[in-house]
């Protein structure tokens, strides 16, 4: 436990009137935690799908640049 943890614990303790808007910020924590890791694997699966799409847009240029050395 940290010393920030140990001093929460004790006003909490100290100020029971806190329990509840303690509890109530721990719950949006969690929640935006989660929205956060959601977050992440959209932006992990859009950044693959990105890569994908940018080897595909460079195939047919590559095909393109050897077409036009020949012509020259």
């Amino acid at each position: 436990m940290t010393i920030t943890e140990l001093h929460k614990a004790r006003e909490t303790t100290e100020n029971p009137e806190l329990l509840p808007e303690v509890q109530s910020l721990k719950d949006q924590l969690n929640e935006h935690s989660k929205k956060l890791e959601q977050s992440a694997e959209k932006l992990g699966a859009l950044e693959a799908e990105n890569l994908v799409l940018r080897d595909k847009n460079q195939a047919p240029d590559k095909t393109s640049n050897k077409r036009q050395r020949f012509r020259t």
